[in-house]
């Protein structure tokens, strides 16, 4: 199997917030990745834009050093390095101001796609979208990038949307989340729609539960700050969690086009029931030897802001009614783990009887830190003895399937950089699909609060409260085991 990399068309790229954690832990290895790959074009920039005072020398110089700190020993030593350094541009840009701007402007060039990455604060998108368009940066065919958060609220959400409308058109918006960037995620809508062997199973009648799980072993670090505002309900369902949940429930798209795909989505969001109270488990991990309590670490020893969340979801419509999905996520959990199980009913009779066993058929998703597939079917045990069932795994790890050429997966920030730059909208959110998932999610952050709700603590390298093991117990199911 040979990969095949296509290249993209001449652009410009502007990375505001170039010098920041982000674009240099993710953004600039990533595209050093594409420009390694062949995919970037000879002539092609990339301009950061902040605060910090350099000139372009002493980026190229920032930028090699956090390729060499992050980028792996795969990156640190390609001889491609000094090519790609030649192409980096820095102007001292001030967003709130007027200083640098038409420093940044005199570096644009015509006729290239022009692309704008806000690597910043969602404070500062109004001022830095107004600017792209008043110093003549921006026109009708440019592309803006926004990171989330994608407001705090409903409220928030819809501001942010409209600050953005007043500059650009809808089709230039990319609301960017990392996980749709995932090759495992992407394979989920290949695996449902390309296969007639899945698609005529999904649906309640024979889907017996979906269970979506993203674990981190981390605390929240150095984002207490920013964390204990928000909480894992918005930093993690509202986004994250609910893009995966709408790509695993949604109708098949009448084409695989942006508007198609991100409508069926849409859907989904707005099927969703409202959540009973004891369908809501929210968690905080406490103290363990050396390690901090969440507490501790976000140095508010009143805070009643979740670490861990459960939730226990239906839809109301007509492939998935009497189906429960099952989200969980957390920090300092067992392992790092993002998953998506997918639990089939059992056979309605089984000839076996007592012998047979419990057994039934799961395909799991795993996202990281291994993506593949797994799906588990039943066999006879090899010998003798009468016949004894046992669940075996068809295994897709893509590392193993795939080869060598695993290693060339474009990591989930270098696809969705270079979807950009052609202008596929297919893995960004649209502006009605965030104001709709914070419709649904304010109300329960909202009953919590009401309610003065007080999260339940948990062991650091735990599952989790043991109230969300009850969360399935109760319905006679159990979570997926989480394993790294």
């Amino acid at each position: 199997m040979v990969s095949r990399v296509i290249p993209v068309d001449d652009f410009d790229l502007v990375i505001f917030g170039g010098t920041g954690d982000l674009a240099r832990r993710k953004i600039l290895p990533g595209l050093f990745r594409r420009f390694c790959a062949g995919q970037m074009p000879a002539d092609a920039r990339i301009i950061g834009a902040a605060r910090s005072e350099m000139d372009s020398d002493g980026f190229r110089t920032l930028v090699r050093d956090a390729i060499i700190e992050f980028g792996g020993d795969d990156l640190s030593s390609r001889r491609e390095l000094p090519d790609f350094l030649l192409q980096l541009h820095y102007v001292t840009t001030d967003a709130r101001g007027d200083g640098g701007w038409k420093e940044l402007a005199a570096q644009m060039r015509s006729g290239v796609v022009r692309a704008f990455y806000l690597s910043v604060g969602p404070g500062l998108f109004a001022d830095i979208a107004e600017r792209l368009t008043s110093f003549g940066l921006a026109d009708a065919a440019s592309r803006i990038v926004v990171e989330k958060p994608f407001g705090r609220d409903l409220e928030t959400a819809r501001a942010l949307n409209h600050d953005l409308a007043k500059h650009f058109d809808e089709s230039q918006i990319y609301r960017i989340d990392h996980y749709l960037g995932k090759e495992t995620v992407q394979n989920l809508m290949a695996v449902r729609f390309g296969n007639i062997l899945f698609e005529p199973l999904w649906n309640s009648q024979y889907i017996d539960h979906i269970q979506i799980t993203v674990a981190e072993t981390v605390g929240v670090g150095g984002r207490g700050g920013y964390y204990d505002k928000s909480g894992a309900m918005r930093d993690m369902v509202q986004n994250h969690l609910m893009q995966l949940l709408c790509l695993i429930a949604m109708e098949p798209p009448s084409k695989f086009d942006p508007d198609a795909v991100r409508d069926e989505k849409l859907k989904v969001i707005r099927a969703l029931d409202d959540v009973e109270t004891h369908h809501i488990v929210r968690g905080q991990y406490s103290a363990h030897g050396d390690m901090k309590s969440y507490r501790q670490d976000v140095e508010n020893e009143r805070s009643f802001t979740e670490s861990f969340i459960a939730l226990k979801l239906q839809l109301s419509n007509w492939r998935w009614a009497g189906t429960p999905f099952y989200l969980r996520t957390g920090k300092r959990m067992k392992a790092r783990s993002s998953e998506i199980t997918v639990v089939f009913k059992d056979p309605p009779h089984s000839i076996f009887g007592d012998e047979g066993g419990q057994h039934h058929n799961e395909l799991s998703i795993q996202l990281q830190p291994n993506e593949g597939m797994t799906l588990d079917v039943t066999i006879k045990e090899p010998g003798p003895g009468g016949m004894r069932l046992v669940d075996v795994p068809l295994d897709m790890t893509f590392a193993d399937a795939l080869g060598p050429e695993a290693d060339d997966v474009p990591d989930a920030y270098e696809r969705l950089i270079m979807d950009v730059i052609r202008g596929n909208q297919t893995l960004f959110m649209r502006g009605d699909e965030v104001e709709a998932a914070w419709s649904w999610t304010d109300p329960l952050i909202e009953k919590w609060q009401a309610r003065s709700d007080v999260p339940k603590p948990y062991d650091i390298g735990s599952n989790g409260p043991e109230d969300a093991l009850m969360l399935m117990h109760r319905d006679g199911r159990r979570w997926r085991d989480i394993k790294g």
